[in-house]
């Protein structure tokens, strides 16, 4: 491939792309999605580590949590720009003062939708909004990039007059959002020749997938000269998602020959990481990131990867920290495990080590081959699972049978006081939560919002992988997740997890 031949037929590529990720905000967004303050940062530094040009933390108006998060985000000192989203209102612009951030992402409707059913303004009083917003926020010193939410269906004047009105009154970055994702390259082209003619301003883009086209449309933005492209790790976020972080970046960096001093191959990491903290999983052929990017199966595409790769790979999967599919088991040592995680860049401290190590022993011991799949999965729950557990699982007793009600026996430690009960439910699982339930109702009430289990291979032997979502009576939210070899034992670990994070909360 020529790269300078391809470079040089989009002459209004901008000297400089930035890559602004939105994981955190409009990938939180995603359905069924709750991180916590912890979650968050620890994505911020692997998006920092990665080194995206930009992290929007989150809206720090809308809840304390969300507030929290973008303040201990920023105090971490990321080399990454940390970004508030705001709407154009000054309640707004002062909590993501109150969180210490430097740069605000403004936003207002703008489209006749949005005008008439949402915000109900004239389009004279959403322009005179937004400029006495762009005004304060430049008033307090913060870095404005402002959005016109539902551009691509809002008429080009108007369009035109508004961004006119936001960059005199000092914005630093517009924004052009497909809130809707009904663009295609052909439009994208159209739109952002003539913004690249019209405006000075550097201009950004915020492109979502319900056609299926984000990705190919942000990369034609970028052929027409945006400086910058709103991304999500896995192409998360409301509905069908966002553009991909993963495929813009390695799409720049590979047919275009753009170098965004991003470390690709932290990528398929990130991928994982991320996909375990929501529960969103990714489709096995997910372009760069899916489990089956570098997988082969024909006998006539083995024989050509093992002479040479590229016959039947466009990038080598050591670009992205891919692999091409190592089995572990009882006579692994701790050596091997370590390079192992090494190759996957899962980082454990010595605790986080010895539970997967001993997790895996056990596993060998009862005849279960560990697979790649099965090791990162182990890691990757313990390495989410809650810093501290003040609350630890000591005996489990079940009974079940045609004539009896399920009845579970449950010994819990509970900030070093063991407390036992029984109680019944409709199946072991029910009747285990039901006694955690009863044995926690001192410290806190919770009830389980959300319950998947999945197996994380095929065949009877399959680990089974619980992911829950949890929530007390004061309105806090958190994930569990756990990884076990009985189905019963995974669910009640699971959802012991998402207890522990929520007392932590509590604790807080």
């Amino acid at each position: 491939m020529d790269i300078e031949k391809i470079k040089s037929k989009f002459m209004n590529l901008a000297d400089e792309i930035y890559i602004f990720d939105t994981t955190l905000r409009d990938g939180e967004q995603t359905p069924g999605v709750a991180l916590t303050v912890d979650e968050k940062i620890q994505i911020a530094q692997k998006l920092d580590s990665l080194g995206v040009d930009k992290i929007e933390a989150g809206f720090p108006a809308s809840s304390n949590g969300e507030l929290q998060a973008c303040s201990k985000i920023k105090s971490l000192d990321l080399d990454s720009t940390i970004v508030g989203l705001a709407r154009s209102v000054k309640n707004d612009i002062d909590a993501v003062l109150d969180a210490d951030l430097e740069y605000v992402h403004l936003f207002i409707g703008t489209s006749p939708l949005h005008r008439d059913y949402k915000l109900k303004m004239s389009k004279e009083t959403i322009i005179s909004t937004a400029v006495s917003a762009v005004e304060y926020a430049k008033d307090h010193g913060l870095d404005v990039e402002f959005s016109a939410e539902d551009a691509t269906r809002t008429e080009k004047d108007f369009l035109l007059d508004f961004y006119n009105s936001v960059i005199d009154a000092g914005a630093d970055f517009i924004d052009i959002p497909d809130t809707v994702g009904v663009l295609t390259p052909v439009f994208t082209k159209d739109l952002m020749t003539y913004a690249k003619s019209y405006f000075k301003t550097p201009i950004s883009v915020h492109f979502h997938n319900d056609f299926g086209l984000a990705t190919a449309n942000s990369l034609t933005a970028i052929e027409c000269g945006a400086n910058q492209t709103h991304v999500t790790v896995n192409g998360m976020g409301e509905r069908t998602g966002n553009t991909s972080l993963e495929e813009i970046v390695i799409a720049l960096h590979s047919a275009y020959g753009i170098n965004l001093n991003i470390d690709t191959s932290q990528l398929y990491s990130l991928s994982e990481f991320v996909g375990r903290l929501t529960g969103v999983k990714m489709p096995v052929n997910k372009p760069i990131v899916g489990e089956n990017a570098f997988a082969h199966e024909s006998g006539i595409h083995v024989h050509g990867i093992l002479n040479n790769p590229f016959t039947y790979e466009p990038i080598s999967p050591e670009l992205v920290g891919h692999s091409r599919k190592i089995f572990l088991g009882k006579h692994t040592g701790a050596n091997a495990l370590k390079s192992k995680l090494k190759d996957y860049h899962i980082e454990l401290d010595d605790n986080q080590f010895d539970t997967v190590f001993n997790q895996i022993k056990s596993l060998g011991d009862k005849g279960k081959c560990i697979t790649d799949d099965d090791l990162k999965a182990i890691a990757l729950t313990e390495l989410g699972s809650a810093r501290e557990k003040p609350i630890k699982l000591k005996g489990l007793g079940l009974l079940c049978g045609a004539v009896v009600s399920p009845t579970a026996t449950v010994k819990l430690e509970i900030d070093g006081v063991e407390k036992e009960t029984s109680n019944t439910g409709v199946g072991p699982v029910d009747a285990a939560i039901n006694a955690i339930r009863d044995l926690i109702k001192d410290t806190m009430n919770i009830e389980l919002e959300e319950y998947n289990l999945e197996a994380i291979n095929g065949g009877t032997d399959a680990l089974a992988d619980v992911f829950v979502i949890s929530s007390d009576d004061e309105g806090n939210k958190s994930t569990g997740r756990a990884i076990n070899d009985d189905i019963v034992m995974a669910s009640i670990l699971a959802v012991l997890d998402s207890i522990n994070k929520l007392l932590l909360i509590k604790r807080s």
